[in-house]
């Protein structure tokens, strides 16, 4: 899978003792629940409604004594206090005969080199003969829109993975395979560059439209905008029917794959990283963790669809942008659309963001229609991005521009699961290994929720009753990590006994295979699998590798 874009965002936090909690250690859990309280944190309703609170902002920037910035209440020093506490009191659950969920492992982005060729087949063999040891169930790949049909409309090159398929099936792992009709490269961990094929990037030198663009002009180039997946500009074909030629093209070569069940799950790329979002926050034009990010429909084809949704509402000046957006880098406070009591929450801001998610939600709705008309009988999966910073404040600033209508008044997520459902077509969910203490530790300023943000959506998926999987954000190798993942993989006390379907570990690489991280990814695999394990601690403390450890022997 490439990189998700919630890898973007940092990669200095530090990893604080598990907030996972022991069936039987109630006092624990009850002191939990008061820290949380106390601390300003808030939970979804399912109604899409969140608590109301004087504490709703409280996680801003830390300054000594608490002091006041704004109309921002901020908390004092007495967090590390809090959390100290926690820290002494929190034993690690015993997932020991809670129920089975599959561990795959994402594969280097560089696995099938530019010329769909398998690179180094003897090394991949011998890690993946490593996995098969500690029962990893399979792995993931991505099939890159940018090799296989690079240079020709209609000609695909599936060679290296036929190579690499056949490694996998003799191996007997399932695979997870990946339409990525994205471009890889320019996010943190892309150590590959794989644009869209030769053919499509000539066709953007005359007409850059085909491409998302921001209200500046710029056009990104790591997906095509939606606004052409009816509009035949591609060489005589609309974009929904060159996916639907690909996927159909892939269907067909690998038959037998599907046929021994070999292939179990199909995720399609709808976006940018392959998830169904915007691509708000491009790291090429500079944009840096927690800016807001900004709208990307200023493509023609999307601003005609926009024009024509104002006629029929009655409003043709509506046909328009946000002109207070900010940019990419600001802050919601410092914009005049995302501020508390923000155009956000006008007529005209309620009326552009409905027509900019719904583009969002079509988009998905209309090729996921395709897919399950290309791998009919397979299980269909689409990735959604956790975009939890700003979740704090009234306006999600950062999810609204990435395309999800998710206000504190507004349940963003629930229209995606039901288009989700209505495709019986899972949802593949990231950030479950992310603690909201250490956001607000490494970053108060931006006061992100990914714990309630992934609370949220996976309620939403649940309740309509689809099929939730995730996958991790960032590179983890400690138990803490690990716990946070278990916790979310498995709710404790759930009365409806609900439970991801699968997880997928980013990703194989010489640093999982030190001795000493694969030993405790070996014991993570296994809880998940709901086995026992001997060496439940109590507040067990960060064991990375220092990255001079021995490999794993084959």
């Amino acid at each position: 899978m490439a990189t998700s874009s919630t890898q973007i965002f940092h990669s200095l936090r530090h990893p604080n003792a598990s907030l996972s909690t022991n069936s039987s250690s109630s006092n624990a859990r009850t002191f939990l629940a008061s820290v949380r309280v106390s601390l300003g944190f808030s939970r979804r309703l399912k109604s899409g409604f969140q608590l109301p609170s004087t504490q709703f902002r409280a996680l801003a920037m830390v300054k000594d004594g608490g002091e006041k910035t704004g109309d921002r209440t901020l908390i004092d020093d007495s967090t590390d206090a809090f959390k100290s506490q926690v820290e002494d009191k929190i034993q690690e659950r015993d997932f020991a005969g809670t129920p089975y969920v599959p561990v795959y492992v994402m594969l280097p982005l560089g696995v099938i080199d530019t010329n769909s060729e398998l690179v180094d087949p003897e090394g991949l063999v011998n890690q993946l003969r490593i996995l098969k040891s500690i029962y990893v169930d399979g792995v993931m790949v991505d099939c890159w829109w940018g090799i296989v049909e690079a240079h020709s409309p209609q000609v695909y090159n599936w060679s290296g993975y036929r190579s690499l398929f056949q490694i996998v099936r003799d191996l007997k792992l399932k695979l997870q395979v990946v339409m990525s009709f994205h471009e890889c490269g320019g996010n943190v961990g892309d150590d590959v560059h794989i644009p869209l094929p030769a053919w499509i990037t000539e066709i953007g030198l005359t007409n850059p439209d085909i491409y998302f663009s921001d209200r500046e002009g710029r056009h990104n180039t790591e997906c095509l905008s939606w606004g052409i997946d009816k509009e035949r500009v591609l060489k005589g074909r609309t974009a929904v029917e060159v996916y639907f030629d690909y996927m159909r093209s892939f269907r067909v070569e690998f038959d037998e794959f599907f046929e021994d069940g070999i292939i179990s799950e199909i995720e399609v790329g709808l976006g940018p990283c392959g998830e169904l979002r915007y691509p708000s926050y491009p790291a090429k034009h500079g944009w840096k963790y927690p800016g807001i990010g900004e709208f990307q429909c200023y493509d023609k084809y999307l601003m005609k669809s926009l024009m024509k949704a104002a006629e029929v509402r009655g409003h043709s000046i509506w046909a328009r942008g946000p002109d207070n957006a900010g940019s990419c880098n600001s802050a919601p406070h410092e914009t005049g659309f995302f501020r508390d009591g923000g155009e956000y929450d006008s007529y005209y801001g309620r009326f552009f963001l409905n027509w900019y998610s719904r583009t969002l939600v079509d988009h998905g709705d209309r090729v996921l229609a395709l897919a399950n008309l290309a791998f009919e009988g397979t299980c269909i999966a689409a990735k959604l991005s956790g975009i939890h910073w700003w979740y704090k404040t009234a306006s999600h600033a950062a999810e609204l521009a990435a395309g999800f209508y998710n206000p504190a008044n507004r349940d963003g997520y629930a229209p995606i699961a039901a288009m989700l459902k209505k495709h019986e077509t899972a949802l593949n969910f990231t950030c479950v290994e992310l603690r909201t203490l250490d956001q607000h530790e490494d970053f108060p300023e931006a006061l992100a929720d990914p714990e309630g943000l992934v609370w949220q959506v996976l309620n939403a998926a649940w309740d309509v009753c689809i099929p939730v999987a995730s996958e991790k954000a960032l590179p983890c190798h400690d138990r803490e990590g690990y716990n946070k993942i278990l916790e979310n993989a498995k709710p404790l006390n759930d009365p409806d006994g609900r439970h991801l379907s699968a997880f997928t570990y980013l990703r194989l690489s010489p640093v999982l295979m030190e001795t000493h991280n694969f030993t405790e990814f070996e014991r993570f695999v296994k809880r998940m699998h709901g086995e026992a394990v001997s060496d439940l601690q109590v507040n067990p403390k960060k064991q990375a590798s220092s990255g001079k450890d021995d490999q794993v022997a084959p």
